[in-house]
């Protein structure tokens, strides 16, 4: 099968879904000529035409308007934001508007639009543009959120969050961008609520998202050098989350690592982890499930302090350890 990186995977799935309905359309700052912040959109304007692809004035809250206006009257929306700490110029747009619109219509009419974003560190963008705010968004009741990890899924999420009659919030790592991998040309789609395992193993189980996972597979890697076996589970979707997969896999291993970027204190790595501890896995756990966040600074712009202030591949091998040896105490 043909490799592909992350982006052209989202900028095929996109082209190929304006194509195919009339009422899909994409919307942001600079998508056009300049083809978007990382380019993903680069040559689609001319493509598809300015009234496929609209470039928009510098307001996110504008542009959030617009989105959800046009999906309130059955247009389906692909609202880009050029990062993701700009989502917080368009709280209520999103959070007040878009999530609700539906649930106090009594379920008449729909808010089917994507807002599709860059999120993380590790590109040298400072504090303002480098966060990792999804655990805000799923704290939301109405919306959805998926946070793809390989050009596969990235290409078949998006499918299916563009079909999907609510609204959702995806996510795209900065450094994620560059990356290859397999994806068939024909469009496909993957369920929303259906996480993935991305590595098999047997002693314990690190339940990785977005950037976090090609770092887990790499400290697996290390760690069978060693002798142990680690299991990657990467949930692809936040909200849906596909716990009964986690639980499986916890049960198999009796031991789980949540690793994530964003700031380990309130971050969706507790929701997962207390997830495990009210399942049945409970009783096969043998030792406590251990969080791997970032820490509780701004991310700074100095590279070698941007590393520390998030999870690496070493802080990784370093976690499943010290639940190991918590077992063998």
């Amino acid at each position: 099968m043909r490799q592909i990186t992350y982006a052209e995977a989202l900028k095929e799935v996109m082209s190929q879904e304006i194509k195919a309905n009339e009422n899909v359309f994409i919307l942001g700052e600079d998508i056009g000529i300049y083809g978007g912040a990382f380019g993903v959109t680069n040559g689609m304007e001319s493509e598809l035409g300015r009234d496929k692809v609209l470039s928009t004035p510098i307001s996110e809250a504008a542009i959030s308007g617009v989105a959800v206006g046009a999906a309130l009257t059955g247009m389906r929306p692909i609202l880009e934001l050029q990062f993701s700490d700009f989502i917080t110029i368009a709280m209520d747009q999103i959070v007040n508007q878009a999530a609700k619109l539906r649930y106090m219509n009594g379920g008449k009419g729909s808010i089917p639009m994507v807002v599709r974003t860059p999120g993380g560190s590790g590109a040298g963008f400072a504090a303002q543009h480098s966060q990792s705010l999804e655990a805000w968004m799923t704290h939301i009741p109405g919306l959805k959120v998926v946070q793809p990890s390989t050009p596969y899924d990235a290409k078949g999420l998006f499918k299916a969050a563009l079909d999907d009659d609510n609204p959702v919030i995806f996510y795209e790592h900065k450094l994620l961008y560059g990356i290859r991998g397999e994806v068939p040309e024909e469009t496909y789609s993957i369920p929303l609520g259906k996480a993935d395992i991305k590595r098999e193993g047997s002693d314990v189980t690190v339940v990785a998202t977005s950037i976090m996972v090609h770092r887990a597979l790499q400290a697996a890697d290390q760690l069978k050098k060693e002798g142990i076996s680690v299991e990657v589970i990467d949930p692809r979707t936040l909200v849906p989350l596909d716990i009964d997969t986690i639980v499986n896999s916890v049960k198999k291993t009796n031991r789980a690592v949540v690793v994530y970027e964003a700031v380990q204190r309130g971050g969706y790595g507790a929701e997962i982890a207390s997830l495990i501890n009210e399942s049945e896995a409970f009783d096969y756990l043998d030792a406590p499930v251990t969080r791997l966040g970032g820490k509780a600074v701004p991310i700074p712009y100095n590279p070698n302090l941007e590393k520390k202030a998030v999870p690496q591949v070493e802080d990784i091998v370093n976690a499943v350890k010290s639940t190991l040896v918590t077992l063998a105490k």
